[in-house]
């Protein structure tokens, strides 16, 4: 009597969902980007998301289904949930998500904290109700790390849990770029932030590109693909220096209330 009341008496414990890739978009809305670049942003992941090529790489997965969540990010604690964790299977689930990106167009938030995002990401995985085959942190952003935890020490502890690291550097030139901006920025995503097992960099050179480029990035990373994709226009140092975003910072402070 008394195992048979345990039983029933016990709260049932919810099972995960198995997925094929946990995919946790990073997107950067930092005060560089104008609101015009901003909405340019979530309108291309919207329209990639729905596109018959990311829908056709989901379903070719080995379980058909993907698990993510959309978070804009700027400062070291300043990250902002668009798209809660979410299934991803249906044509009706990735219009579903792509409707909740594009329902509103909010402000840029202050600072560039590419360790603050990849932190608060690794930490969002935890109890989120999926298990995947492959876990992905995937960021993008028009600057490197001016605010926060060194950006190789955040990614060198988010890859000792098993994460792979994909970067979408947007190399787009402005007047705030001159100021924040670095033009080898693809090779600072490369040798600072991205990392784990077929990590890969997509340059973006000028916001004509960014749909295509979050279509072909998501397809890589639901597909499983190893693919490092490298810039051929800009040749890294060696070895590069991963505070080049903080000695910016220090430099050009006095305008610290444009970023």
């Amino acid at each position: 009597m008394t195992l048979c009341v345990l039983l029933i008496c016990s709260p049932a414990v919810a099972q995960e969902v198995e997925v094929d890739v946990e995919l946790f978009l990073a997107v950067d809305v930092s005060r560089s980007m104008s609101p015009a670049e901003l909405e340019i942003q979530r309108r291309g992941y919207a329209e990639a998301l729905i596109s018959d090529q990311v829908l056709a790489a989901i379903n070719g997965g080995l379980l058909g289904r993907v698990a993510i969540t959309y978070v804009e990010w700027a400062g070291e604690h300043a990250q902002r949930v668009v798209v809660p964790w979410v299934l991803l299977q249906s044509d009706a689930d990735a219009q579903a998500i792509a409707d909740r990106i594009t329902a509103q167009f909010d402000k840029g938030l202050r600072r560039t904290s590419i360790s603050g995002a990849l932190m608060y990401a690794a930490n969002d995985f935890d109890e989120n109700g999926f298990n995947g085959l492959r876990r992905v942190i995937d960021v993008s952003g028009d600057g490197p790390n001016n605010q926060g935890r060194p950006v190789a020490l955040a990614r060198d502890a988010t890859l000792a849990r098993g994460f792979v690291i994909n970067g979408l550097p947007l190399m787009t030139m402005d007047a705030l770029s001159e100021i924040w901006g670095i033009p080898d920025l693809d090779d600072y995503y490369r040798n600072c932030v991205i990392g784990g097992p077929g990590a890969f960099v997509i340059p973006v050179l000028s916001w004509d590109q960014f749909a295509g480029a979050v279509k072909r990035k998501l397809i890589l990373e639901i597909a499983g693909i190893s693919e490092r994709i490298i810039s051929a226009q800009y040749n890294a140092p060696a070895p590069y220096d991963c505070l080049i975003g903080e000695k910016m910072w220090e430099q050009n402070r006095a305008y610290f209330d444009i970023p």
